[in-house]
């Protein structure tokens, strides 16, 4: 967005553009994504590859309505509606499928491998086509003349990923 001269950016501006970054997977957004990937110790480097390129679909698909705006001084709230791929379903879904099928998760000596559940897993995931609809309230802080939206909180992020368990 080009703001003309004199105009200042709003707190929903900052949000459009922050939530935009996800949906043209700006660099600091696959940034991010390499950087939370790449602590993931239970994947292989070829899962991991397919993992990123899951969320990559989740963030180019991510759906937005800004609903509302609270500003106070130099601090606003910003609601938002996303709706996501269901991802969490999928993982409840394939934790389930291994309950009642571990036998399926075993090398050829017999014993669980974790990277046959997580190769289903992510089968799973690349196939999600469900979407689920979640509220964030996104703060907004003005500094130097400029909003910035602050640090997500950890379950906002897994609602943008669409892993959060909404059944908690």
């Amino acid at each position: 967005l080009l703001v003309g001269c004199g105009e200042e950016m709003t707190p929903t501006q900052a949000v459009r553009d922050y939530l935009e970054g996800y949906v043209t997977l700006d660099d600091n957004v696959i940034n991010q994504l390499n950087e939370y990937v790449k602590e993931n110790d239970s994947m292989t480097d070829s899962q991991k590859d397919s993992y990123k390129e899951i969320l990559r679909m989740q963030y180019s698909s991510l759906a937005y309505d800004i609903k509302n705006e609270k500003i106070e001084d130099n601090v606003a709230y910003v609601t938002v509606k996303i709706d996501v791929k269901d991802l969490y379903k999928i993982q409840k879904e394939a934790n389930e499928y291994y309950e009642l099928n571990k036998s399926e998760f075993n090398d050829e000596d017999g014993v669980y491998d974790i990277a046959l559940f997580i190769d289903y897993q992510l089968d799973k995931m690349k196939a999600a086509v469900d979407t689920v609809s979640y509220e964030l309230e996104l703060k907004v802080v003005k500094t130097d003349g400029d909003w910035d939206v602050t640090q997500l909180s950890n379950s906002d992020l897994e609602k943008i990923h669409g892993i959060y368990n909404y059944e908690k």
